[in-house]
């Protein structure tokens, strides 16, 4: 009985040097050893995270190559390097990995809105449209006075509770939910101006609901068999 749990950490290590020796052969980037069965380099995360990864950076160099469960990452660390990647070599690293069940699926429609659709027609499509219906300086000119209400409105929410403690990212939270629901639909939902009261508290537990799923699948990004059958 005892030889078998001597047998496990020699398979282990065998597993980690075999690893590691394919990462040599492959020629890629450095990446902190070992990485382990099943999670890879997960256990080495730790909040905050961009301080985990600069460490990791400042240790292994500005190009750094990370196992997240099934998922292959590379840091960029250098800004020359991460200038590279987004011009001369931008297609390359313009797609979006599509795991078998995330928040694209869930919440985008199939992977089908603009921040989840792969790259191509599609994708090129909806920027088009968010560029000369959002984006462009006609527009936002148009929607100006909707920024500057807000804005106003908040500083006027300030001023009257000077003597209190404010949580203030809470405040630029709902102040950009009203800006985006005031272009979107005409109506914020957020603050104590608010018209419809009951329609304000269903769109705050939609809300809710989408960061609870949104956490619930982040998982299931790097580990797919933690998904839900359910979603």
């Amino acid at each position: 009985m005892a030889s078998r749990y001597i047998y496990f950490p020699l398979l282990l290590a065998l597993y980690a040097f075999t690893k590691h020796l394919i990462h040599k052969i492959k020629n890629l980037p450095p990446t902190p050893f070992p990485s382990l069965p099943i999670i890879g380099h997960l256990y080495l995360l730790k909040q905050p995270i961009y301080e985990t990864l600069y460490k990791i950076s400042k240790k292994h160099g500005p190009v750094l190559f990370l196992q997240f469960g099934t998922r292959k990452v590379v840091v960029i660390s250098s800004p020359s390097t991460a200038e590279e990647c987004f011009t001369q070599n931008d297609v390359i690293f313009s797609n979006r990995p599509r795991p078998r069940m995330t928040n694209g699926k869930i919440l985008g429609y199939n992977y089908s809105t603009l921040t989840s659709a792969p790259y191509g027609n599609h994708w090129r499509n909806l920027r088009r449209i968010s560029t000369l219906q959002i984006l462009s300086t006609s527009r936002l000119q148009t929607l100006s006075s909707i920024r500057v209400d807000e804005v106003n409105l908040l500083i006027r929410k300030l001023l009257d509770n000077q003597d209190q403690s404010v949580e203030l990212r809470t405040k630029f939270f709902e102040l950009t939910l009203n800006v985006m629901m005031r272009m979107i639909a005409g109506k914020r939902y957020y603050g104590d101006d608010v018209t419809d009261i009951e329609e304000a508290m269903r769109f705050r537990e939609i809300h809710e609901e989408t960061f609870k799923v949104a956490g619930m699948t982040s998982v299931g990004k790097f580990l797919p068999w933690f998904n839900s059958k359910k979603l």
